[in-house]
């Protein structure tokens, strides 16, 4: 039976940074990384969420599987490694969050297609999955793996999200990235990810370009300026323009990772997780789940870190506007 949301990849600790006067003083310790933030969002928002990954073998570890099981998410695929966890440090610089990895080696990347369970591939309804787990190591062959071997089976959701500092070898990256996109049904774009993959190109035209790549629906990103959708239907490009929420931003970190959790969870409760699902769609109902997302992202930049909003919070939103 196809009942779980999966996300696969990297889980992490992110050191969320404390200032005074304007300088940074000290950091906080938050569970971090981007799928485990996809998953939690999942499970706030009331659905069957599971991470597929592996964990390091110190407190750290220790720390983030206590928090997967605190959030109710399936951890059965998640599995220990004699390796240490990935930290994440976050700073601000000209308003915008800048992260700074300690990952060589770490438990994260070290994920195998020998790794990947035969039940995902009977049970996954969707698979979420981003770019920075197609960075080092063994896990980007398994995150291909797994959405190579589950597309037409489930739907493939793949988030970009560009991390430039990041990259080691832009053009080996770039040809991981192109074969993700190949194998995704669903591919989330920003204007920032636009202007690393495609800097002398226009970022709607570049997304549009991406519909024959392999995604049937590309969603780009503008923030607080809402998204732009191009999905193919009926042999055209349709395009969807949502407009965003206008709130008092304490924080973006994690507003991509609530806008992809949000997407998700909506078409789950429109079974609309399939590639023709989501193809044939009616746009009212596609709308409805586009504004879904963008409430549940425009949520979670209220609060300061990745800390996506519950069910509740979100109709609360929704109906107040």
């Amino acid at each position: 039976m196809r009942n779980l949301l999966v996300c696969l990849g990297e889980i992490l600790i992110d050191f969320l940074p404390l200032e005074t006067d304007g300088e940074l003083t000290g950091f906080t310790l938050h569970p971090g990384g981007a799928p485990f933030n996809v998953a939690v969002g999942l499970a706030r928002l009331g659905q069957p969420a599971a991470f597929v990954g592996k964990l390091g073998a110190d407190v750290f570890g220790r720390r983030l599987r206590r928090a997967v099981r605190a959030e109710g998410i399936d951890d059965a695929w998640l599995t220990d490694a004699p390796a240490p966890t990935t930290l994440a440090f976050v700073a601000h610089e000209d308003g915008e969050p800048v992260f700074t990895f300690y990952g060589a080696g770490a438990a994260d990347t070290l994920l195998t297609p020998a790794d990947l369970p035969p039940a995902l591939f009977e049970r996954a309804a969707s698979l979420h999955f981003g770019g920075i787990s197609l960075l080092r190591g063994a896990t980007p062959t398994a995150a291909l793996a797994a959405a190579e071997g589950l597309r037409g089976r489930a739907l493939v959701s793949l988030d970009v999200n560009v991390r430039p500092r990041l990259i080691d070898d832009p053009a080996a990256y770039r040809a991981t990235l192109a074969r993700a996109i190949a194998a995704c049904d669903l591919l989330k774009l920003s204007a920032a990810d636009c202007a690393w993959l495609a800097p002398a190109d226009d970022p709607l035209r570049f997304a549009a370009t991406r519909l024959d790549a392999g995604p049937t629906l590309v969603a780009l990103t503008r923030g607080s300026a809402g998204v732009t959708v191009l999905r193919r239907r009926d042999g055209q490009v349709e395009t969807l323009e949502v407009p965003g929420f206008s709130v008092a931003v304490a924080d973006t970190v994690g507003a991509g990772d609530s806008f992809s959790a949000g997407l998700l969870a909506a078409l789950a409760e429109r079974a609309a997780l399939t590639r023709e699902a989501l193809a044939t769609l009616p746009v009212e109902d596609l709308t409805a789940a586009l504004r879904f997302a963008a409430a549940v992202a425009a949520l979670t930049c209220t609060r300061p870190g990745a800390d996506p909003p519950r069910r509740a919070e979100v109709a609360a939103f929704l109906a107040a506007q």
